[in-house]
């Protein structure tokens, strides 16, 4: 079997594992949201009945809350089955994105819950009734808080392990949904003792905790759609993946491109010596390729090749002095991809500078000054790179 028929072979395999960690992924989320949804309408049941025969605003909000709970778990599955949809013409990179939309309906759904919750908290303030609780109600708002803090611990774990941002998001849901509950077991106490009723003030804070928690849930989600920077961790694994090979130096201008949780295409530059030919570097870009794609998941479609000078010392020694010279400032990264050619009297290289740097283009210009001093006679060509995976 040829060299290249092995990697493919082992790519197609590497393909079908990731395939079944991810229908596994999607198991788990669906299998959680469901004990979100069955444990939520529950509870939402058990306070509307308290909340209606005690006449509590905080109950009875803290029911509506649960149910908003239930529909965003539903959500949550609707949203892993859309992001199940295999590849196609009008969408060749999946749809696993339709999970942060879930998560941003979620957070919109929290936000409106929260915001009618203080509506109706506001119109029980100017027109106040009087509690009636009993030790019944009192016993079921305890156990929804024991309830829900085992149920928001359990769902944020759960999302956090699987990186899914619906189940986090449901999972603080359930977390500050205990909080509240605790807080009006308080408020019936107090009543209970003191006769002063706290509901409507304590249904308005509650509302204004889960407005709060929306508006974060929200801006997070929205984060993400628009392109968040690579998640370091599994950057600089590819970063050790690649630089562990004996011929290349780098890597430089790693991209990583979303398509939905622990689905990520790569793009990145290599440097490698002048003395390798160019099936070397078909072997060596493959190898790389594949390794990368086996214990990260993340598929590289491109990986750009500079030639490193190892040949001649002339053009090394102008490696060494400019290299000492750009990289004596301390906002900047990193320079590659150097190129001299000596007939045409002509230099380029590229430079990363920080986001750290206030002013990264005036740096540029310095730099660049600085070069041109040293060489006046060479054409000097430099690009300000950026580093998307900055730490």
């Amino acid at each position: 079997m040829s060299a290249v028929t092995i990697q493919e072979a082992e790519s197609t395999f590497i393909n079908d594992e990731a395939a079944k960690t991810k229908e596994r992924r999607d198991s788990i989320i669906i299998r959680t949201s469901i004990i979100g949804i069955i444990t939520n309408f529950l509870l939402a049941a058990f306070k509307a009945a308290v909340g209606t025969i005690s006449g509590s605003i905080a109950i009875t909000m803290d029911a509506v809350n649960n149910l908003s709970d239930s529909a965003s778990a539903l959500i949550t599955i609707v949203g892993t089955k859309l992001a199940q949809k295999p590849a196609d013409k009008e969408h060749p990179f999946g749809h696993g994105r339709a999970e942060y939309l879930s998560a941003m309906i979620i957070s919109v759904i929290i936000l409106y819950a929260g915001v009618t919750s203080l509506v109706e908290s506001i119109k029980k303030i100017i027109n106040p009734t009087v509690p009636d609780y009993s030790i019944l109600s009192l016993i079921i708002v305890a156990v929804a808080v024991i309830v829900k803090i085992v149920l928001g611990h359990f769902v944020k774990g759960v999302g956090k392990r699987v990186k899914s941002d619906a189940l986090v998001n449901s999972g603080q849901d359930a977390t500050m949904d205990s909080i509240i509950s605790a807080s009006t077991l308080v408020a019936a106490l107090i009543f209970l003792f003191t006769k002063i009723s706290l509901e409507s003030w304590l249904g308005a804070v509650i509302s204004l905790i889960i407005i709060k928690s929306g508006i974060d849930m929200l801006h997070d989600t929205i984060s993400r759609i628009l392109g968040e920077g690579a998640d370091l961790e599994l950057a600089k694994k590819i970063k050790n993946i690649v630089a562990s090979y004996p011929n290349v130096k780098g890597p430089y201008d790693l991209i990583l491109n979303n398509y939905g949780p622990e689905n990520y295409i790569g793009s990145l530059h290599i440097e490698v010596p002048d003395t390798i030919n160019a099936r070397q570097i078909d072997d060596l870009t493959r190898d790389i390729t594949s390794k990368v794609l086996k214990e990260t998941g993340v598929y590289l479609t491109a990986i750009a090749v500079y030639s490193l000078n190892t040949k001649d010392p002339v053009i090394t020694d102008m490696h060494d002095q400019i290299q000492k010279i750009v990289l004596s400032n301390k906002n900047v990264m990193q320079m590659h991809g150097f190129y001299v050619n000596l007939e045409k009297k002509a230099i380029r290289f590229d430079m990363v500078i920080s986001f750290d740097e206030k002013d990264r283009k005036g740096l540029y210009e310095r730099i660049s000054q600085q070069v041109k001093d040293i060489y006046p006679d060479f054409q000097i060509s430099i690009i300000m790179d950026t580093d998307f995976s900055e730490e």
